[in-house]
């Protein structure tokens, strides 16, 4: 379904994961500066790294792929620079990325007095 040519921008500002098309089109012009019909994928995940959703644009409309994780986390791929607001991967590194990174819990226990 996706092309395996696309362009793959990961954000790496937290982004407010109740937002559907609409919202993530607008964060794309406006964090990213990108085009959200260009045909890229565009990746937003929220600031626990527990939820992503990734934005693309068939040339028909929107498609939207929403995922959250429970017991693992999204590792997003670090800025260069100090100023970048995204970061290019392949689909491999988008692959990497969908899987996660597991975390353990650690269970509170109380304490008595």
């Amino acid at each position: 379904m996706i092309p395996s040519t696309v362009r793959i921008f990961v954000c790496t500002e937290p982004q407010d994961m109740r937002r559907s098309f609409d919202g993530l089109a607008l964060a794309t012009r406006q964090v990213l500066g990108q085009d959200p019909r260009s045909g890229a994928l565009f990746v937003f995940a929220n600031r626990r790294g527990r939820q992503l959703r990734v934005l693309w644009w068939d040339g028909g409309g929107y498609t939207l792929l929403c995922r959250r994780l429970h017991q693992a986390l999204f590792e997003l791929p670090k800025p260069d620079g100090l100023s970048d607001r995204s970061v290019v991967i392949d689909r491999y590194g988008l692959t990497a990325l969908l899987r996660g990174v597991p975390t353990t819990r650690k269970r509170r226990t109380s304490t008595s007095a």
